[in-house]
């Protein structure tokens, strides 16, 4: 319970900037090539072997942002030992590329995602993989310079994202076109026309301090990386994600399909923890915070304590709302909020928005996607539909009886 976590980073410079280095991009290239992906997959199957039956530990993988909120909340509260689990403590990564690479070979088991990363992974990458939940709702926001105003004030600069495979880099997209502006993706340094906004990738570690150098002008990505801007005085919240897709999802909780498929009770006793951790976090936000923060024994997060409750206890919402920030005061949602349910329309509908979205690399898995049959394929929805129901069923979230619901976008 006391060990610190490891903090895995990509670069040797940490304030470089750099986004996904060379040895990244080459790392994720070879994911997507069956002879360089083989040893990958190999190391993940013999990780996986090496136990019996259930006995395989809890091998989280994160990045220090409030996405990872239910993982953490369940180790932290001995939730996984609580059933009958055995927990390792969680590992600290810099990047999603280092998530993935990390999860497909097996140094780790249970990881949240970036909901479109899990597309990519599975069809583009073609691991077997599940989501069995969705990990939070909302949680990002567009995050600009003090003196952005508008969007359209965006207008040849330069704006980063965490991942192409993003929820950040499709709202962040739609919301360019809406205000006239062309997203492009150029190198560095390369001169863009004025209605034009160049995207670029950074590890979410790095836009604070990017934003406060001017090297970007803006960064959409999730918390608390846009509170510590605005306590820090260098970035101001332009636009929140949950105000544009209504409680969409960001993070989804992933699992390799061998896990879910060959130790079934082990999967569902993971779920039931992030389940249990989620409704935990929902009642006590203040008590989440100081968990997460840099000063809790467990230092889950290098990010203190006012930094976290800013976004997870978040009193001063309705300030947003006052100023214009946030459009849809009827939406009723919270900066972040947690449930755990997938919904099938928000599946359907991310696989439409994905193919409508510029994204760096080879591209051609999108158009084979069919959006219902990802709803099915991608997600593994009996183990969350049993936790769910364990807790109290979904009006202890909020949710549907029916578990249904429609996808609401807003200006």
């Amino acid at each position: 319970m006391n060990d610190t976590p490891r903090y895995t980073h990509l670069c040797a410079t940490p304030a470089c900037g750099c986004g996904l280095t060379r040895r990244d991009l080459l790392r994720l290239s070879a994911l997507s090539t069956a002879g360089l992906a083989a040893p990958l997959l190999a190391a993940g199957d013999a990780q996986a072997q090496a136990f019996k039956g259930d006995d395989q530990p809890v091998r989280i993988g994160y990045l220090p942002i409030t996405d990872a909120t239910p993982l953490l909340v369940a180790h932290g509260r001995q939730l996984f030992e609580a059933e009958g689990l055995k927990a390792e403590a969680p590992r600290m990564f810099r990047s999603w590329a280092q998530i993935v690479e990390a999860f497909v070979s097996g140094q780790v088991n249970v990881i949240h995602l970036l909901t479109p990363a899990a597309l990519w992974v599975r069809y583009g990458s073609k691991f077997p993989a599940k989501i069995v939940a969705w990990n939070h709702v909302n949680g990002s926001a567009l995050t600009v310079a003090p003196q952005i105003r508008r969007v359209e004030d965006l207008g040849g600069q330069t704006v980063a994202v965490p991942f192409w495979y993003s929820i950040h880099n499709i709202l962040v997209q739609r919301l360019l076109r809406e205000a006239g502006l062309e997203p492009v993706t150029r190198p560095r340094g390369s001169s863009i026309a004025a209605r034009q906004v160049n995207l670029i990738v950074l590890p979410p570690a790095e836009m604070v301090s990017a934003l406060a150098t001017q090297a970007i002008a803006g960064f959409i990505v999730a918390d608390p990386f846009n509170a510590a801007a605005e306590i820090a005085g260098v970035g101001r919240v332009l636009r929140f994600s949950g105000d544009l897709w209504k409680n969409h999802a960001c993070c989804i909780t992933f699992l390799a399909e061998r896990d879910t498929s060959e130790r079934p009770e082990w999967a569902q006793r993971v779920t039931n923890a992030i389940v249990k951790a989620q409704l935990h976090t929902r009642q006590n936000q203040l008590d989440t915070a100081r968990l997460l923060s840099n000063a809790s024994e467990q230092r889950y997060t290098p990010h203190p304590l006012q930094t976290l409750t800013k976004v997870l206890a978040a009193s001063d919402y309705a300030g947003y709302e006052a100023s214009g920030v946030v459009r849809h005061k009827d939406w009723r949602q919270r900066r972040i909020d947690f449930q755990p349910y997938p919904f099938p329309s928000y599946t359907e509908a991310l696989v439409r928005a994905v193919r409508e979205t510029r994204v760096e690399g080879d591209t051609g898995f999108l158009q084979a996607l069919e959006p219902r049959f990802v709803a099915g394929d991608l997600v593994d929805d009996r183990f969350v539909r049993r936790a769910i129901q364990a807790v109290g069923g979904p009006q202890v979230f909020g949710l549907p009886a029916d578990l249904q619901r429609r996808e609401v976008f807003g200006a």
